[in-house]
């Protein structure tokens, strides 16, 4: 379901999508390689705090953040704090008040959400106990309470164990342990996290990135409090600043996207049109939203790079009633030396912005063969960055997918597997096992799901589960990956002569496997230090 409040850009981003959905239903693409899986969207609500106990009221807001990192995946997308504070100012609630549930449901609907997260927590001193109930949109349905308690110093963990009581109302098949879902949660130092969350809600721009500062000062790779930090910096137009600290948000993290749109806007700002298009072309090749191909053709036309021509073409096919977007690509053509439609370009801005004076100079300078030392306008770029809409497109996309292959069981156990190895790839265990656990549902006898299987077994240290698997795979095929489940494994318990033994296989296979001679290269390490003689004292 996606959200009811979309403003221009996101229609014109659904308009770009539902192409690429079109060419997804009736050529034979598949989107896999780059769509989310699921189609859920959630909205957690601050909980409401029932203890009466002074200095905790920061942690109301704490729960949509842990709750939402927690079950927010690649198969359900989780509605994040500016979507709800949006919502709040359109029906005249204030950000700090907790509404009753008639108000609560008039939001959900307000927002198309599937399942909105309500909660209280109570501290009676020794205690802190949090509960929490799934709104079911649909139904509407209202879950049974789950709740979780301990020592207030474990707030991180409770709410984690929340988060897991909620997926598996979400998703009846649910099969993470409970204490292997918590051991695989990002760690959060809780002094972190209340500086976090005391700088997001902080009501000046000091305040909030003197606070940001301290949650990163505590905890240095907490990427969340990176990116907030970096765009109240850049919203303060401090660009060095916002650079060098969105920069150490590492690019396989959720949070690499929006970092990197806020590096190319800051570098650009700042006159490094280099590093703007390194940036916005990270972020193209993840996420080709329309205003970051558009803000590449900017930075690719100060470097005097002719593929900024290419780029805004690209833009004004993807929303054709945004007038910047035809102003630079009329820019653009001219400079490539095609005046007419350079003029054309430039007339449709006009049409869409009959007020643009510099589009209308513009116009007139190329009818008149821009005489003297009259210069084009420098290209426009977007400051706004909304992967929102692409992402709920994407989740619908991927939902027609499936529906396309119910009928091949086999086809779709395949796609499962795909999407396992890309979400293991990208560091999301818990969603890959779940992938792999939905290939098995339609293919049993599918090799390659129990070899992948085993290795987010392995990931989350389930040895015993991940040795099962892997040899589920090997009865039904003899292939690399599970054997080097299997060597690792055997690795890891010191028997070096089996792991030899299942790494010598793999290289049989496949002669150029890399991991297999890095394996080798391991194995013969251990075994040279057992070697070793003793020394004499």
């Amino acid at each position: 379901m996606f959200l009811s409040s979309c403003n221009r850009y996101n229609l014109s981003a659904l308009r770009f999508f539902s192409r690429i959905l079109f060419a997804v239903l009736f050529s034979g693409m598949t989107f896999a390689q780059s769509a989310y899986a699921g189609g859920t969207t959630l909205l957690v609500l601050p909980f409401e705090n029932t203890s009466g106990a002074p200095g905790l009221a920061w942690i109301s807001e704490a729960f949509p953040e842990i709750l939402g990192q927690r079950i927010s995946s690649p198969a359900s997308y989780v509605l994040n704090r500016e979507d709800r504070l949006r919502a709040y100012d359109r029906m005249g609630i204030p950000a700090e008040f907790h509404p009753s549930r008639a108000t609560i449901y008039r939001i959900g609907e307000q927002m198309g959400v599937d399942y909105m997260v309500l909660g209280r927590y109570t501290f009676d001193g020794r205690f802190f106990t949090a509960t929490a109930e799934l709104l079911d949109m649909r139904g509407p349905r209202l879950s049974p309470s789950a709740t979780e308690s301990g020592p207030l110093i474990e707030l991180i963990d409770i709410q984690t164990l929340l988060a897991w009581d909620l997926l598996r109302e979400l998703r009846p098949g649910f099969s993470i342990s409970r204490e292997s879902f918590r051991q695989s949660a990002t760690p959060i130092r809780l002094d972190a996290l209340e500086a976090y969350i005391r700088g997001i809600t902080a009501r000046t721009p000091e305040e909030k990135i003197r606070q940001l500062r301290e949650a990163v000062r505590i905890n240095p790779g907490y990427s969340q409090a990176l990116l907030q930090l970096g765009r109240t910096q850049y919203e303060q137009r401090q660009y060095d600043a916002a650079i060098s600290f969105l920069e150490k948000i590492s690019r396989t993290d959720s949070a690499a996207r929006e970092a990197s749109f806020l590096i190319g806007l800051a570098a650009y700002n700042r006159g490094d049109f280099g590093k703007a298009k390194s940036a916005f072309s990270f972020l193209a090749s993840q996420f080709p939203l329309t205003e970051v191909l558009n803000n590449l053709g900017a930075a690719a036309s100060r470097t005097g790079d002719k593929r900024s021509l290419n780029y805004f073409q690209k833009a004004v096919a993807s929303d054709p009633n945004d007038g910047d977007y035809h102003l630079n690509l009329g820019i653009a053509l001219f400079q490539a030396g095609n005046l007419v439609e350079g003029i054309r370009q430039v007339g449709e801005t006009l049409k869409l912005r009959p007020n643009d004076n510099e589009a209308r100079s513009f116009l007139a300078n190329l009818e008149s063969g821009m005489k003297g030392n009259s210069r084009p306008p420098l290209p426009r770029v977007k400051r706004n960055y909304d992967e929102s809409s692409f992402r709920q497109v994407a989740l619908q996309i991927e939902s027609e997918v499936e529906k396309k292959m119910a009928g091949d069981s086999r086809t779709h156990a395949q796609f499962h597997v795909r999407r396992g190895h890309e979400l293991l790839g990208q560091g999301y265990v818990i969603e890959a096992e779940r992938e792999f656990r939905e290939a098995l549902l339609l293919d049993t006898l599918s090799a390659e799901a129990h070899a992948g299987l085993a290795s987010a077994l392995e990931a989350e240290q389930d040895t015993a589960g991940a040795r099962s698997e892997a040899q589920a795979a090997l009865r039904i095929r003899n292939f690399a990956e599970p054997l080097l489940v299997l060597a690792r494994l055997d690795l890891g318990e010191n028997k070096t002569e089996a792991a030899s033994e299942r790494v010598d296989r793999v290289l049989q296979l496949e002669p150029t496997n890399g991991s297999a001679a890095a394996l080798k290269r391991a194995i013969a390490a251990k075994l040279a230090e057992k070697a070793q003689p003793l020394q004499n004292p």
